[in-house]
């Protein structure tokens, strides 16, 4: 254990997680609690499309009705918010796609950001050897290998119904792109806040703001003629078009251009990959996710693990500060093994297997108190056995021959590091500062990391995206996951235990607020809408219990015998759950 490590300062970071339906404020004002009040499942027969833009996912559900799959709508799903969710939508980052086939097989498509071949174990230092935070956030050395398009034709090639071809599925997003859309919803709340992002970027400038400086908002027109032709480039020519021609060239100058080392070859050389799926179970529930480069499947099963050795909906009847109490210690030690076991799984060995084993989870549900916190200076990364060796958008998508598709995929901060490469209307990611730049410095979202997450060449950073599908009897029963950096895991974590502990529907289960701890810093974020009389029984307990905006949206499906319900996460404005 480094030596330092809990003399780490208290960063605030933005994860929350929660138990309970109570009124939520996403920006403490009127017309959002009014949203969540007002929350209720969609209910479709054929097949349905949760996203956080409603454009997008309209275009997926056409997909649907015109007899394509699950995948083919999820891939046009990506494309289309490349282009109307800008702020997370993209082709310049990249992601994690679950998929559940109707013969009953799972697996996963890994199109993670890699690090270009210039990078190493120094490269977000300083000269006096400390992290600095510039490097790795806001400069052009963050911007990891783009892996969105490779991910979402490797998905279409593989597991599409055949009925489209990617030109089909990429023609929405590229009319979108040059014939201009409204400017409403979460992109007008959100421009503002990240004038200076991306004004600082003369590319970036005049797609997003008027001539006189100001952002794009409601009543104007965006217009993205560039990325319309990187579009029309990728369908006509194919996935290959982004990575080795004039798209690939302006990319790598526009990075080099800004500070960082992106080459041509670490484009050409990029790969999506196609990883087995990991599992878990969960009473009675088979849990299918996101394995290595994300921790997300590995830690939510984990968690899951730990709490399921007590009757969580009996405790949460009787006291649901206990409830909380126990998801907050589960919280504690799978973040703590997070920080010090996980990372690139073609770099370093991840001891998968026994972090997901019933065994483990035994052994740290041993270590808790049931009456009183447990402080993460006492929380030692697997003491119980040894091994072996912000911003992200979700959509969900079911189809009515059996398939569904989880898939959530990240710019990292919203609009990524701002820059959007000349000619190309890509925006491009701050993806790099995901490695740990030193071991047990935290990252933006002050999560911590050992030296298996340290920068390398070609590396792929950790990740905390869930995407997640669970099964009941071998069939789909939930499709969700979330945004939110750190706090997506948790986030996913009390979707399922909403659900399946509290007996929630999926509406319910979404807009409930939220908590999160995630180790370092030793604190419980909390949104608003947490009773009083519970805040005041886990500082009782010995937390340290903050209050946080909600900040994740967590876009979600629930396969019951009335059909498919979707529920549209109202702690922001835009998403929508569309079906047939």
């Amino acid at each position: 254990m480094h030596p330092n490590l809990f003399a780490l300062r208290r960063l605030t970071c933005f994860v929350l997680v929660a138990i309970v339906v109570l009124p939520v404020l996403a920006r403490g004002d009127e017309r959002v609690a009014d949203a969540v009040a007002k929350t209720q499942g969609v209910v479709a027969q054929s097949g349905m499309v949760v996203a956080q833009e409603a454009r997008a996912a309209r275009i997926g559900a056409d997909i649907l009705k015109r007899s394509g799959n699950a995948v083919d709508a999820a891939v046009a799903v990506g494309f289309a918010l490349a282009v109307s969710y800008p702020r997370a939508g993209n082709i310049g980052g990249g992601g994690f796609m679950v998929i559940h086939r109707t013969d009953g097989t799972d697996t996963t498509i890994d199109y993670r950001e890699i690090a270009p071949a210039a990078i190493n174990a120094k490269s977000f230092l300083d000269e006096s050897g400390n992290a600095d935070p510039g490097k790795s956030r806001d400069s052009a050395l963050a911007i990891g290998v783009p892996g969105t398009v490779a991910g979402l034709a490797l998905a279409e090639q593989k597991y599409g119904s055949g009925q489209f071809t990617l030109a089909d599925l990429l023609a929405p997003a590229i009319a979108m792109a040059r014939d201009g859309i409204a400017v409403t919803d979460d992109t007008a709340d959100s421009l503002p806040s990240v004038q200076g992002r991306l004004s600082h970027w003369p590319a970036s400038a005049k797609i997003f703001f008027k001539a006189d400086g100001s952002a794009l908002g409601p009543g104007d027109w965006l217009v993205q003629s560039d990325l319309a032709d990187s579009l029309e480039t990728i369908a006509r020519v194919g996935p290959q078009a982004f990575y080795d021609g004039p798209i690939a060239e302006k990319i790598a100058a526009a990075v080099q251009s800004a500070g960082g080392v992106m080459t041509t070859d670490d484009l050409k050389n990029y790969q999506a990959i196609e990883r087995p799926p990991v599992r878990g179970s969960y009473r009675g529930y088979d849990i299918v996710s996101m394995a290595p480069p994300s921790s997300g499947g590995v830690e939510l099963i984990e968690m899951l693990n730990i709490l399921e050795g007590y009757d969580l909906s009996g405790i949460a009847r009787a006291d649901a500060a206990r409830a909380l109490h126990l998801l907050i210690e589960a919280m504690k030690r799978a973040y703590a093994d997070r920080a010090l076991f996980l990372g690139d799984p073609d770099r370093v060995a991840n001891p998968v297997a026994l972090l997901t084993s019933k065994n483990y989870a035994a052994g740290w549900r041993a270590g808790i108190d049931p009456v009183r916190a447990t402080a993460s200076a006492d929380i030692r990364a697997g003491e119980v056995a040894k091994p072996e060796g912000r911003n992200t958008t979700h959509f969900s998508v079911v189809d009515r021959f059996g398939n569904a598709v989880a898939n959530t995929y990240t710019l990292n901060f919203s609009y990524g590091v701002g820059l959007v490469a000349q000619g190309t209307g890509v925006l491009l990611n701050n993806e790099l500062d995901d490695f740990a730049a030193k071991p047990y410095v935290p990252n933006a979202y002050g999560l911590v990391g050992a030296e298996a997450n340290e920068p390398g060449p070609g590396k792929r950073p950790l990740s905390s995206m869930t995407p997640t599908i669970l099964l009941k009897d071998g069939k789909p029963f939930l499709v969700t996951g979330s945004p939110g950096g750190s706090r997506i895991i948790t986030t996913v974590l009390q979707i399922v235990v909403n659900v399946i502990d509290r007996g929630m529907d999926i509406a319910a289960a979404v807009a409930a607020p939220r908590i999160h701890e995630q180790w370092i810093p030793d604190q419980v974020y909390v949104e608003p809408g947490i009773a009083d009389d519970v805040v005041a029984a886990l500082q009782a307990d010995g937390d340290k219990v903050v209050p946080q905006r909600p900040f994740t949206s967590a876009n979600s499906i629930m396969i019951t015998p009335e059909g498919f319900v979707g529920a549209a996460d109202p702690r922001t404005r835009g998403a929508l759950a569309v079906g047939d």
